[in-house]
Parts: C-alpha cells; structure tokens; sequence
C-alpha cells in the first residue's frame, strides 16, 4: 500500500456512501449480545476516524491507530471540530504498542485485507491478543475470496464529483486471490487547470477457515460470524466477513 498520501484528502468523499452510523450501531449491539465491556476501544486502521467519532459519540473511550499520518491529520481535524477525546496513534497494525489493556479491539471496511501476507496478519492478531483484556472482544471485517474474484475482479470505476476526476483499476490475481487497485486523480487547480497524482494499493483475501485458524493461534474463540454487519449467516455469495472473537481466559 502506499500509504494514502494524497489520497487522505479525499477519501471520505470517496467513500461517501458508507454508513459508519449504522456500523457503529451494529458493533455496539454485538458488544452487548457478547459480553464485552464498553470502556476502551481500539480502531486497527482508523484512516480519517469517521467510525471512531460514531463509537465516542456512542460512550466508548476510544483509540484510534493507522499507518498513515495523512488521515490521521484528516481525523485530528474532526477530533478538533466535534471536541471528543480520541486519541489517536501512527502505528503499524503488526507492530501494535498500547499502554494497557484494551476492552473490544475494531476493524473495519477490509483493513486487515490490506496487510501484505497471512504472515502480516498473524502478526497483527497476535499484537491484538496481547493487548486484549482478558475475554475482550475482537470484531473485524475481511472480505472474501467470493468478493475479490467476482464483484472487485479486473474492474474499473469512474468518479467524477465537483473539482475532482478518478478512474479507478482493479487488476485480480487468481494465484493469490489477491487484487491490486490503481487510482488516477485529476484535481482542479484555482487556475482551471487540473493536476494529476496517482495512488495505488493491494488487498488480499484468505479462505475462512484459514483465518479461523489464525485467530484460535492468536488465543480467540470464535463467538459468531455474519454477513457484514447484519445478523445474517455468512453464504457462498458473503462478500464480507464479519467476526466476533473473545480472548481465552
């Protein structure tokens, strides 16, 4: 990945049909449904901290990590605008570094697809699970292999919104299940004339049963699994995975 350098600028444009209230609600009443405490809450990949205002506003203490200091400063200009009290870390999700224990740990919209290996990931549930409380929670999304091969696949999107053109190009590797995305933007300058930038980044996606694994050998129990964030059953056509772990006593 490249780090969302210029890209931390428009990416909540970008990503503007996301419900982050929804899934806020969703991972608080799964909280609740499991036994978790509402106390510190930990966001592995919190880019410009739109899911990390929605949990405060929802009376979570909240921690917000990325690897990019570029949303980070999209999500302190939020933290500043509505006075919440997150903090917010430039952290690897693989190097993981809290000063204590943490109650329910969050990761959404694919993050952990966008660490490089299943080495990276085994990695980064193992920083999660040493920093849990004792039977604190773990929710994060993956998306699947169903996803990757046939709805992201070797497609192209185009966005076109006011002062800015991006063309975006999927390219799909089916010995990895892997798909690299290749962004082109062209940005209004106050001159009329538009600059180009491009950003590029990789997803991968592993089978469920390899991530079920992966998560026992970090010390999870697997408490449920859904349809995105819904109560529904995960399907052959689920494009992504929602998981609910407890840390082992």
């Amino acid at each position: 990945m490249s780090g969302y350098s210029r890209f931390a600028k428009f990416y909540d444009a970008l990503t503007d049909n996301v419900d982050y209230g929804a899934i806020a609600g969703q991972i608080d009443k799964l909280v609740g449904r499991f036994g978790g405490r509402k106390n510190i809450l930990l966001e592995l990949g919190c880019g410009t901290g739109s899911l990390c205002e929605k949990m405060s506003g929802l009376g979570y203490d909240v921690i917000g990590i990325d690897n990019s200091q570029e949303m980070l400063s999209q999500a302190l200009d939020k933290k500043y605008d509505s006075g919440s009290e997150i903090q917010y870390l430039c952290q690897e999700m693989t190097e993981l570094d809290m000063y204590g224990t943490i109650d329910v740990t969050i990761s959404v919209l694919d993050s952990i697809n966008h660490l490089p290996d299943a080495d990276a990931i085994q990695k980064a549930f193992d920083k999660v699970s040493l920093f849990a409380y004792p039977d604190g929670l773990f929710i994060f999304d993956v998306n699947t292999i169903y996803k990757h091969r046939e709805i992201l696949g070797n497609n192209s999107y185009i966005y076109d919104m006011d002062g800015l053109f991006c063309s975006w190009q999927n390219e799909y590797n089916d010995k990895d299940n892997s798909v690299e995305m290749f962004l082109d933007f062209f940005e209004e300058q106050e001159s009329g004339s538009y600059e180009r930038f491009q950003e590029s980044f990789k997803e991968i996606a592993l089978d469920e049963s390899v991530i079920d694994s992966m998560l026992k050998k970090a010390g999870f129990d697997i408490l449920a699994k859904y349809d995105g964030y819904t109560d529904n059953p995960v399907n052959k056509q689920t494009q992504r995975i929602v998981y609910v772990a407890k840390k082992h006593n």
